[in-house]
């Protein structure tokens, strides 16, 4: 299709024709890599031609025609990747929030993954391991006094397990990717519906006089300054004897139990207990006392949204994580929980066979979170998540 190719890793522009018909397609840019040196660790061939469908259907069409090629599948570029040792399982899973990020906050946890930020730290991690794992063994094998326990083994391995105990201490990436839950709670006609619907920018919510017209919860995703926030209108709490607003009404405090951010409208001295509540002081266009700690606001005028806006996109900020650190996910920690498990029941034993016991499977649990091994149905369920072909 491009003639000769270009040296590796030189762009070089190339006319680009049917196989078949000889029919010119495109001009485009031709690079070519060489393995092991190339995205998958396998030789590769990329055309950066012109961007309009029909001049990229005919491409596909052209190649598509050439026996022994076909389309990648979802993800079919990555796990090769993978599998030929270009990336670990943490940068794939980095390299998968990233295709689905939408905020800046996300972005930017997505790429240091996909970065290796969370790949050199294992290592780190695995080395101290390696070292600890070696000097046992080699005290078992060679030590004749009666396999005595060194200190310095014990020391070694509750030290690393408090430092895999600190990083499961930190915000997980869960609240980056789904958003932190701000619920806006309070009687029934306090003014919640009108307030998300001011905040979300147009009309998600239905608003009338009448009380119970919101019955189930409504959730809108927004980003506040690069944060993603997940903002829960709800039924007004109160004692009714409507079986469906009853209904709405218990899911109501289930979610202001489950709250990340409370956002309360009503009166400030019955707001429930939470440790991020925002006290707002709804309709205040309409000229009522504000009570002292409560955020004046107006669905109506505006007034107290930017106020209120930058109070709630703080409180969220202090639940992610910070923007130069890596964040875990769900099982990413689950493996570290594992190892430092293991660590600490090394830590504990005073049999130094059953230590190394510990520490082996503290290795175990280290290769599970690189992918090194067990992980095929993890594998499938992530690669999965990709653009086709990615």
């Amino acid at each position: 299709m491009a003639g000769d190719l270009p040296q590796v890793r030189t762009a070089a522009v190339r006319e680009l024709r049917d196989p078949q018909t000889t029919g010119l397609l495109d001009e485009a840019l031709v690079l070519r890599f060489d393995a092991p040196a190339s995205a998958t660790g396998e030789d590769i061939v990329e055309f950066q031609c012109h961007g309009g469908r029909a001049v990229v259907d005919s491409i596909l069409a052209a190649l598509g025609a050439i026996e022994g090629l076909r389309p990648a599948e979802p993800g079919e570029f990555t796990r090769r990747a993978f599998d030929n040792g270009r990336i670990d399982l943490t940068e794939a899973e980095g390299l998968a929030d990233l295709l689905e990020a939408e905020t800046e906050s996300q972005r930017k946890a997505a790429l240091a993954l996909a970065e290796g930020g969370l790949r050199k730290q294992i290592e780190l991690w695995q080395d101290q391991l390696l070292a600890l794992s070696a000097s046992a063994e080699r005290a078992i094998d060679y030590d004749d006094d009666d396999l005595a326990l060194d200190p310095a083994l014990s020391s070694g391995c509750a030290n690393l397990a408090a430092e895999l105990r600190q990083w499961l201490s930190r915000p997980r990436v869960e609240l980056l990717k789904d958003g932190v839950r701000v619920v806006v709670a309070g009687p029934p006609n306090a003014g919640k519906s009108s307030l998300v619907n001011a905040i979300a920018g147009q009309e998600r919510a239905i608003v009338t006089d009448v009380p119970g017209t919101t019955r189930d919860h409504i959730e809108v995703p927004l980003a506040l300054g690069g944060v993603p926030i997940l903002l829960t209108d709800t039924a007004g709490l109160r004692d009714t004897d409507d079986e469906v607003e009853a209904i709405g009404v218990g899911r109501s405090r289930n979610l202001v139990d489950a709250a990340d951010v409370l956002t309360w409208l009503g009166d400030p001295d019955v707001a429930p207990r939470h440790p991020r509540l925002v006290r707002v002081h709804a309709k205040a266009d309409l000229g009522r006392e504000v009570p002292c700690g409560s955020i004046a606001v107006s669905a109506t005028t505006g007034e107290g949204l930017s106020l209120l806006l930058e109070r709630l996109g703080a409180l969220a900020k202090t639940l992610l994580p910070a923007e130069d650190s890596i964040a875990l996910n769900r099982r990413q920690a689950a493996h570290i929980e594992q190892a430092a498990a293991a660590l600490e029941d090394a830590a504990s034993t005073f049999d130094l066979v059953v230590l190394a016991e510990h520490l082996r499977a503290a290795r175990s649990e280290f290769d599970r979170l690189t992918g090194r091994a067990g992980v095929e149905d993890v594998l499938d369920a992530l690669f999965g998540r990709f653009c086709l072909g990615k």
